[in-house]
């Protein structure tokens, strides 16, 4: 594999490399969980070149099948990868940073977020996702699935999850591909190249995954019947632990421990949903807000950072202690022929993921196409940074709006 221009850099594999990468994802990733996906691939895979295409679809289908935010979960496995925990600890704070502090005062952006130009504005990010996804899905298409077999098993994915698109439905997608590799990828065999590189092994693994179990039942033991930031730090921590999908699958658990408990009204958590919408990076920031909101003396800055450290934690517990006991299975011809399978069935999903829900929202008409085809142009011909991308579509947007 060619060395990128990162590689070179003597900053290359360190935590600040990881950071400064991250900082950028988390400033430009608009678009929710699946448009992440796209913007990881185009820079650290095609851009960059921190792990090969068959290792970034290794950690997205892990991530797929685990409780959790499963962008935020693929973006803390990348910077482990690179640059160890200080890396993955860089990644995590880099990318859920930006998202986290506007919507800690997103009372004060509020007012230009309003109206038609906000409107148009927000409408214009939405432009941004249907280009970076339509990308990733064209490159991940043409290198995981470059045979009959694969395309079947990625076609198969798509048309499934289009018809049933739940969340339990995707991970008996991506299981199903698994089995389906198996039996039709027979001429497969294993690539050392592929392997995850990781500075820890299973025992530590099996450690992590104790801690995630100990807190999930043992939190609850700890709580006292009255309010505070202990059970603020158990809400939390039970909600990003138990939802599959993540993203908004979040909100329903989100919902009955903010709001059903009584600790914030049903408006307050529905303003904050919608100032969600309209930031880059993850949906799991919108523990950040909830958390600022609360009354007493759970809220606040320290309310904020409780509930925020609370709903990410479980999921990257699961990540790094099940990523070790993955390498040591993933090395067989079996293991291959499945590894396979699922990057087939992920193809699938982020293909049926472009069209629902992404291209249903973005797209309204006429106008919102040419913008979108221009924007996937200017990133696949031009290969220019998504910030141009994003100023492209936000201007084009609201001045189609100005004219129309």
């Amino acid at each position: 594999m060619m060395k990128s221009d990162s590689d070179r850099s003597i900053f290359a594999g360190t935590p600040l490399e990881v950071f400064v990468t991250f900082l950028k994802l988390g400033l430009t990733s608009f678009g929710g969980p699946i448009a992440h996906l796209g913007y990881f691939r185009l820079e650290l895979v095609e851009k960059r070149r921190w792990v090969s295409e068959s290792q970034f679809s290794q950690l997205l289908a892990i991530c797929q099948f685990l409780p959790g935010p499963a962008s935020s979960q693929l973006g803390f496995s990348l910077g482990l990868l690179r640059a160890g925990w200080t890396g993955a600890l860089a990644a995590f704070l880099a990318f859920t940073a930006p998202s986290a502090l506007l919507l800690i005062v997103f009372a004060a952006f509020l007012p230009y977020l309003s109206g038609e130009i906000g409107s148009a504005s927000i409408h214009g990010l939405k432009l941004v996702a249907l280009a970076v996804v339509t990308q990733g899905v064209l490159g991940m298409l043409r290198q995981l699935c470059p045979d009959a077999q694969r395309v079947t098993i990625a076609a198969f994915a798509a048309v499934i999850l289009l018809v049933v698109g739940s969340a339990v439905m995707q991970l008996l997608v991506v299981a199903g591909g698994a089995v389906a590799g198996v039996l039709l990828c027979r001429n497969l065999m294993p690539n050392a190249e592929d392997d995850l590189k990781l500075n820890y092994g299973s025992r530590f693994g099996w450690i992590l995954l104790a801690i995630f179990f100990l807190l999930l039942f043992g939190l609850p033991l700890l709580v006292t019947a009255k309010p505070g930031l202990l059970e603020v730090g158990d809400a939390f921590y039970r909600a990003g632990a138990l939802v599959f999908g993540g993203g908004h699958v979040v909100l329903p658990l989100l919902e009955e421990s903010v709001v059903t408990s009584g600790w914030i009204p049903q408006d307050r958590f529905l303003a904050g949903y919608g100032a969600a919408q309209a930031v880059p990076g993850p949906m799991f920031s919108f523990a950040a807000y909830l958390g600022m909101v609360l009354p007493g003396d759970q809220g606040g800055l320290l309310g904020a950072s409780i509930a925020l450290l609370g709903i990410f934690l479980p999921g990257f517990l699961l990540v790094a202690g099940v990523l070790p006991l993955w390498r040591r299975v993933s090395g067989g011809v079996t293991a291959a022929r499945a590894i396979a399978g699922v990057n087939a069935a992920v193809v699938g999903l982020l293909g049926a993921a472009l069209y629902d829900p992404i291209f249903i929202s973005a797209v309204r008409g006429p106008v919102d196409i040419a913008i979108g085809i221009v924007a996937l142009m200017l990133l696949i011909a031009w290969r220019l940074s998504p910030l141009i991308i994003v100023a492209w579509c936000v201007m084009a947007s609201v001045a189609a709006l100005l004219l129309g």
